[in-house]
């Protein structure tokens, strides 16, 4: 006979969001990471967009006050350009969290062999498994990065009204720093359900027996 369990989508969102809550401080850990890495990203663009609003302002020295805050002012134009060590240090961070991701949830399939194995054994198909992990990873990733976006954006507003003055917040491209805002969840999001990937597909290929291994 073929296993097959056929349980709808709003229950393995309830499965997936009571898995995390039991899990509580390991998803923390995992949350944590992310939402450091967007804030990092967000903190980075969000202080260039107001950058770049400040240098439009009218200020007749906006872009020595740019220079000495350390920005890079691209000559002709009024636009900031991110240094090579930003960006750099933008995409370790992001490394740095998708490996502590992938980490974590291969240590939560480790603990979770029982639980997986005895899904398997009553029926649940691979896709199920793989559902629930994406699921968790997608709560995780939203979570984390509204977050991070939070952070990011409250500390290049204060770093901003400290370098360039409270000029270079009422001169705000909210446009532009709310698309900066939609990029870093987007970002982190995209990282959370990136990083779940091979775990999902070791916790899908684990064989029922593996699992009465464990126990015993």
């Amino acid at each position: 006979m073929k296993r097959l369990i056929a349980l709808p989508f709003n229950k393995s969102v309830e499965i997936a969001f009571q898995s995390i809550r039991v899990r509580f401080f390991r998803s923390l850990v995992t949350t944590m990471s992310l939402v450091l890495a967007v804030a990092f990203l967000c903190y980075v663009r969000t202080c260039n967009d107001f950058a770049e609003g400040f240098i439009t302002s009218g200020n007749i020295h906006s872009t020595q006050i740019l220079l000495r805050a350390g920005y890079d002012v691209v000559p002709g134009t009024d636009s900031i350009d991110a240094s090579a060590k930003q960006r750099w240090i933008v995409v370790l961070s992001l490394l740095v969290c998708i490996v502590g991701i992938v980490n974590a949830q291969l240590m939560s399939v480790t603990e979770r062999f029982r639980e997986i194995g005895t899904m398997k054994c009553l029926g649940a198909l691979d896709r199920f498994i793989v559902r629930l992990f994406f699921l968790e990873a997608l709560m995780q990733g939203v979570a984390g990065s509204l977050g991070g976006v939070f952070l990011g954006v409250v500390a290049a507003a204060f770093s901003s009204s400290i370098n360039l003055g409270f000029e270079a917040l009422s001169q705000a491209p909210w446009l532009a720093i709310g698309g900066s805002m939609l990029l870093a969840m987007f970002t982190g999001t995209l990282l959370s359900l990136l990083a779940v990937i091979y775990p999902a597909i070791i916790a899908a290929r684990m064989q029922p027996v593996e699992a009465m291994r464990v126990e015993q």
